[in-house]
């Protein structure tokens, strides 16, 4: 039983979408899948062979967001992992812990793969589902399962989660600058406040509407709104060095607005297309001049979600096929 699949990265929030607006974004994760015939006392071990990027992850398998995600797809269709074990191979160019969705993805392909190589059968409802049961929130999970930008959203406390895609004007492109260090999410998420005043609260609200609204027709005026966040930017920005000259330099360069591509430490700003290259060099400088090599990533809302490459269900086969992992690296 094998599988490969393939999963874009991501940029949550952008700006006023805490927690809920995410968009995928064109950088992949490969990873392929072969599962063991099922031998006397096998123990149902998982083994991860990371590449590209993958190589700085350095946790045990077993907590491998790979292996998690594999495992709990199998959990959720009431199917046990294969008892003679896995060999998961995973290669990815995606910036890790930049906020660019690398932990989603790696989620998302882990259930992708159980799916595939052991035919659960799953909707893509039910990847999104169980990845943001894992990941904790569905603002990188759901771009990355769909493709494109996407909000998700709980009906009710607790209750099921709805995802739909939002429309992107075309003349509006997505610059994201990446420097070479990471931002600890975790540490991110508790410097935020238990309460917020209602009248921040009320803003919050108008502006996450205004994202919306400025996505859909390239509204300067809402999207320069929307990417002015008060939820969460004001409480992480000072744990990026650079932040506030980057993104003073692409709002000069003619951005509507920047923004912490997720908990950062990437910075994501939205532009008129005719000034995107102008906004992205803009940002490179900015970070230069106090000595930080970032890279740009320059990116349209159309880039599409994760899929299956090839699923093989002959348990006669027994070597492990990198074709796919070797063509990303």
């Amino acid at each position: 039983m094998t599988a490969r699949a393939r999963v874009p990265a991501s940029s949550s929030n952008l700006g006023s979408g805490f927690d809920c607006i995410g968009v995928a974004i064109d950088r992949w994760l490969v990873a392929s899948v072969t599962c063991a015939a099922e031998t006397r006392g096998g123990g149902g071990d998982i083994t991860v062979r990371r590449h590209g990027r993958l190589t700085a992850v350095s946790v045990p398998a077993d907590e491998d967001l790979l292996v998690r995600g594999f495992r709990a797809a199998c959990a959720a269709a009431r199917v046990p992992a294969p008892g003679g074990g896995a060999i998961i191979d995973a290669a990815s160019d995606i910036p890790v812990g930049c906020g660019l969705g690398s932990s989603a993805a790696a989620i998302v392909a882990g259930v992708l793969l159980a799916d595939a190589a052991l035919e659960l059968n799953l909707t893509r409802q039910q990847v999104v589902e169980i990845a943001t049961s894992i990941e904790g929130h569905p603002d990188n999970v759901a771009p990355a399962v769909y493709g494109g930008a996407v909000l998700s959203v709980r009906t009710s406390t607790g209750g099921g989660l709805v995802s739909t895609s939002l429309n992107v004007a075309a003349d509006i492109e997505l610059l994201i600058a990446v420097p070479p260090f990471p931002s600890d999410t975790k540490a991110a998420r508790a410097l935020l406040p238990k309460t917020l005043p209602h009248a921040d609260a009320v803003l919050a609200a108008s502006r996450a509407a205004a994202l919306v609204q400025g996505l859909a027709t390239g509204d300067g005026a809402f999207l320069s709104a929307a990417l002015d966040d008060v939820l969460h930017v004001p409480f992480r920005r000072a744990r990026i060095p650079g932040y506030d000259a980057v993104v003073a330099a692409a709002q000069n360069a003619g951005a509507f607005g920047a923004t912490l591509s997720g908990a950062g430490s990437a910075i994501l700003a939205i532009a008129p297309r005719e000034r995107s290259a102008a906004v992205g060099a803009a940002m490179i400088a900015a970070w230069r001049e106090i000595r930080v090599e970032a890279e740009l990533i320059t990116c349209t809302s159309n880039v599409a979600g994760a899929a299956v490459i090839a699923a093989t269900h002959d348990v006669r086969r027994t070597t492990h096929d990198s074709t796919v992992i070797k063509e990303l690296l």
